[in-house]
């Protein structure tokens, strides 16, 4: 990439002139910007002044080729040698690679990234040759058993994990390493165990001191063990089985956090993968974490307190690594966010600081803005951090304190004014403070905490409800009691805002008493105080949608996991996230809990949408449709693969999933199940091949069943859907997956009107795409048929009677049963459907294939229309606030607002008012339409 005279975009200023100029006049046949980098350098740091002079005849060299080729050349020269060798060269490697690291970030050859790159780089070099060169004295002694040489150049059953810094590739210019090793006690007889272990420890024990130990030839990296289990009472090496039993029971939120930018780097890197593959569910829990956010401030707390950081800014002596606005902030900013979320999205799990902060914005959970402000802030923070250890090769990250250093550290940072210097610091270090204090303590700022919300005045009633708070199984712990009692008040101040407090406050009651646990929700409720207010209108307008919450409190998690109010994402782009969803877990069964989890956060959001009048029933409708379609065509192929395993391939054609009813139809309420049939075609194969084979006719009724399971079966998550599969050939009566002959012939001779009727809406909504356009091409040529039917009406008349007597409506609210209403006109638009022989399947297209076709006048398409929209309107409305019929007078405040601004109605008498208009209308016009006959002509029952 050429020598670094060419590349040159920048050079310190000398503080001091003299050794500048001792340097400028050894170096005077170099290039003019090369003497002012090296003397500019020196001038800075006594410490590179030093090797400037040591390594004269090296650094020409180097300058002259470029950093990248110099370190490659170093890499290239770390070799297998002797204990005592490559103690040397590692020594000779780091000072080299420290002068040449320096020089190429002094003079802006390389960005910060590359800068830390290089120097992690080399440590892992470093750490491999080390561990290796020990593990060879080990094996050539045959203390590891079973080990050969040459094992110890892929560890000879140990591994090295970098931690910190250097495990995120961000290590810094004076940074000690930090490092746990562990090793495999699977690949060892329980007879040689102990051996190994002992031979590990002294091998790390050896590694370590050659990295640490400094000489005359310098040293190499301070290296720090004790980031280890428990490291007071454990060897410096220990198995991977007590690490891992340590995580389990004792693993703390800083530990996780340093999991996060862990990697192993020397030794056996695949047993380290795989170490870190079981550490997963420790590091990034399966929900969203908010204890950390507590836990993550109080780590900050303690170490300012132990390091007397605490207390105002002040930039004289300040550590800009641990105090107000530094390098520790935006780093726990990131990690913190980062196990929040990462469990549920590996897209977050980056290990440098920079890359993680642009997972975050980039899935919204740091605003872009914040974003580049802390990624700035951080790359100049580590700039510094780097020219305050060049100075005197210190491990210090702490400012100057006398004006003479100041100037130092300005000249070595470029700057000639060493006032704006200081005042551009101050403006950034208070910047990150802000951002990420207001992160961690919401409301806090500044040295003092804000002051506590005020409890309000309560009344008799409510203060009652709210004394028998404290005996609810969410606060039998002194955490979840020490989190509520601060959050308590908000709660109350909120919930008084409520247009009827007293409903908001017992409403609430309910909610606390079913929830199981509570740390968890409150921390979320801390962390995102508008969350009480979702929770409020939840409570003050839908009471059962608050019961379903405190039973399943973790669907709140999906209102902050990123982009809860963005656009609908359509069902196509849902069914690929739920497939790489699957993808990701480990077995069949937590497949199928990941997609009750998913599905929950998509309904809840439909759900909330609609409360908050983002959406309207129709669009709701829609919604729920694409998300049960979404999942239908996500979990097929997962059971049957499942399936498949245990009684091989499907046989033939496999099968085709039809949605039937309100699902064909692509319109669901938040309480809808569906309603399925399956159809296969074993194609002339008898049985399937596998190591359990089925007959074709049982290996299809099975698989249906698992589909059943899968989707109904109650589990950790809770289930997907009910599942009604009674609209199958002969109802309950017929298997539950029909083959497609028999399906054709049943409906072609034997089926009654009202299975006709049915598959007006069949659509497919999973399975075999080449069976799926068979069935419609098939539906379609039958709908044709049948629409010459002599008795078509008198049955649907028939049908409309049986169904009159047998579902009476329940109130004046209820949109669906009675003359007139939904399933009335429903009942009518499939009818014309079947009629005009028109594939259609949602209610309006039907309606209009019966007046395309002369079936009905354009007036009556109108009303009809008119009163559908109205109805389904009040359904969708209804449906998600109970799953009952709802009484007029007993609407919450909260429910009739909802129930009117959907309807578009004034108040509730005009809306009883339009709908009894309505109604009356419609089963008029039904009426004169279908003549009802004395006797009923099929039997409506299964529908």
């Amino acid at each position: 990439m050429g020598d670094f005279s060419n590349r040159l975009t920048r050079a310190p200023l000398p503080f001091d002139t003299e050794a500048a100029a001792d340097i400028a006049q050894t170096f005077a046949d170099l290039a003019p910007e090369l003497r002012d980098l090296l003397g500019g350098t020196a001038g800075c740091s006594p410490f590179l002044k030093g090797l400037i002079e040591r390594d004269a005849d090296w650094l020409r060299e180097a300058l002259s080729q470029g950093p990248e080729a110099a370190m490659a050349d170093l890499m290239a020269a770390l070799m297998p040698q002797g204990p005592a060798e490559t103690g040397s060269a590692l020594r000779l490697g780091k000072r080299r690679i420290a002068l040449l690291a320096a020089l190429a970030d002094l003079g802006g050859l390389w960005s910060l990234e590359e800068v830390t790159g290089a120097l992690t780089s080399f440590a892992d070099a470093a750490v491999h040759r080390a561990f290796a060169t020990h593990l060879a004295e080990e094996i050539r002694r045959k203390k590891i058993p079973g080990a050969q040489p040459g094992d110890e150049e892929h560890g000879a059953g140990m591994v090295a994990f970098a931690m910190g810094k250097m495990g995120a590739g961000e290590l810094n210019y004076s940074s000690d390493i930090d490092l746990i090793c562990l090793f495999d006690e699977s690949r060892f007889d329980p007879d040689d165990w102990h051996e190994a272990r002992q031979a590990f420890i002294r091998a790390t024990r050896k590694a370590s001191a050659m990295l640490n130990d400094p000489t005359g030839e310098g040293y190499v990296f301070r290296t720090d063990l004790r980031l280890r289990p428990d490291a007071s009472v454990t060897p410096v090496c220990i198995s991977m089985d007590a690490a891992e039993r340590y995580y389990e029971s004792l693993g703390r939120t800083w530990e996780r956090a340093a999991w996060i930018k862990a990697r192993p780097c020397a030794g056996d890197l695949e047993a380290g993968a795989k170490f870190q593959e079981v550490l997963r569910p420790f590091v990034w829990r399966r929900h969203l974490d908010f204890w950390a956010i507590e836990d993550a401030y109080d780590m900050i707390r303690r170490i300012r307190e132990h390091k007397g950081l605490s207390g105002p800014l002040a930039l004289e002596s300040h550590n800009l690594k641990l105090g107000r606005g530094g390098i520790r902030e935006i780093e726990f900013f990131t990690q913190t966010r980062q196990l929040i979320a990462g469990g549920r999205d590996p897209a977050l799990r980056h290990r440098d600081t920079v890359g993680a902060l642009a997972a975050l914005s980039d899935k919204g959970w740091v605003p872009e803005a914040v974003t580049t402000q802390l990624t700035d802030a951080y790359r100049a923070h580590r700039e510094l951090e780097h020219r305050l250890q060049m100075v005197h090769d210190a491990q210090t990250q702490i400012l100057p304190r006398t004006p003479e250093e100041w100037d130092r550290i300005a000249r070595f940072s470029g700057q000639g004014d060493t006032e704006a210097f200081r005042k551009d610091l101050r403006a950034q270090l208070e910047a990150v403070t802000e951002l990420t204090e207001d992160f961690f303590q919401p409301g806090e700022t500044g040295a003092e905490a804000q002051a506590p919300t005020p409890r309000p005045v309560l009344s008799d009633q409510q203060r009652g409800i709210v004394q028998g708070w404290r005996a609810y199984p969410a606060l039998r712990s002194n955490r979840a009691q020490d989190i509520f009692a601060r959050l308590e008040p908000e709660i109350l101040n909120r919930l008084l805002k409520a247009p009827v407090p007293d409903d908001a406050i017992v409403n609430f009651d309910r909610f606390l008493a079913g929830l199981p646990a509570g740390v968890q929700l409150f921390s979320l409720f801390e962390a995102n105080p508008t969350l009480i207010d979702l929770l409020g209108d939840i409570l003050s307008t839908a009471p059962a949608l608050g019961q379903y919450l405190s039973r399943n409190a973790e669907v709140f998690e999906a209102v902050i996991a990123g982009r809860f109010f963005s656009d609908w994402p359509g069902r196509d782009e849902l069914t690929q996230g739920l497939i790489t969803r699957l993808d990701s877990e480990p077995d069949y069964e937590a497949r199928l809990d990941a997609a009750r989890a998913w599905m929950k956060d998509w309904h809840f959001r439909i759900g909330v949408h609609h409360l908050r009048g983002l959406i309207d029933s129709f669009e709701a409708a829609k919604q729920y449709a694409d998300l049960a379609d979404a999942v239908l065509a996500a979990i097929w192929p997962v059971v049957g693969a499942e399936f498949a395993r245990k009684h091989g391939p499907t046989p033939g054609r496999g099968a085709v999933v039809l949605g039937m009813g309100s699902l064909g139809s692509g319109r669901l309420n938040a309480t809808s199940d569906l309603d399925l049939i399956v159809i296969y075609d074993a194609d002339g194969e008898e049985s399937s091949e596998g190591p359990r084979p089925l007959g074709a006719r049982a290996y299809f009724a099975r698989l249906t069943q698992a589909m059943v399971t899968a989707l109904s079966a109650p589990m950790a998550q809770g289930r997907l859907y009910e599942v009604d599969m009674r609209l199958r050939p002969s109802g309950r009566q017929g298997p539950v997956a029909t083959a497609l002959s028999a399906f054709k012939s049943y409906q072609s001779g034997e089926a009654w009107t009202w299975e006709h009727l049915a598959l007006t809406r069949a659509r497919r909504v999973a399975g075999s795409v080449a069976l799926g356009d068979e069935v419609e091409a098939f539906r379609r040529d039958l709908l044709a048929e049948k629409a010459k039917s002599e008795t078509l009406r008198a049955d649907v008349a028939a049908m409309r009677a049986r169904l009159r007597s047998a579902k009476p409506s329940e109130g004046a609210l209820d949109a669906k049963n009675g003359p007139g209403r939904l399933q009335d006109i429903e009942l009518l638009a499939q009818t014309l459907a079947l009629q005009s022989a028109a594939p259609a399947r949602r209610i309006e297209a039907q309606l209009a294939a019966g007046k395309r076709a002369g079936l009905i006048g354009g007036a009556e398409e109108d009303a009809l229309g008119s009163a559908y929209r109205l109805l389904w309107h009040l359904h969708g409305a209804t449906r998600l606030l109970a799953d009952r019929v709802l009484d007029p007078d007993a609407l919450g405040e909260g429910a009739r607002a909802l129930v009117l601004r959907e309807t578009a109605s004034e108040d509730l008498d005009a809306l009883l008012t339009r709908l009894e208009s309505a109604t009356a209308e419609s089963a008029r016009l039904i009426d004169g339409l279908l003549d009802d006959p004395a006797e009923p002509a099929a039997d409506p029952g299964a529908d």
